[in-house]
């Protein structure tokens, strides 16, 4: 019989390992969408 304990500690690094990483995941991914976007943006020419 295998008994398991996780404390208040515990479950609140596992919190805090998930928001992370989904956070981390999100900004990866607006750079990487901002970087893939630019390569088709059309470049504004300066007429002064």
């Amino acid at each position: 019989m295998h008994l398991a304990y996780l404390d208040a500690g515990s479950g609140s690094l596992i919190v805090q390992a998930v928001v992370g990483g989904v956070a981390g995941a999100a900004v990866a991914a607006k750079l990487y969408w901002r970087r893939l976007t630019a390569r088709y943006r059309r470049q504004r020419t300066d007429r002064s």
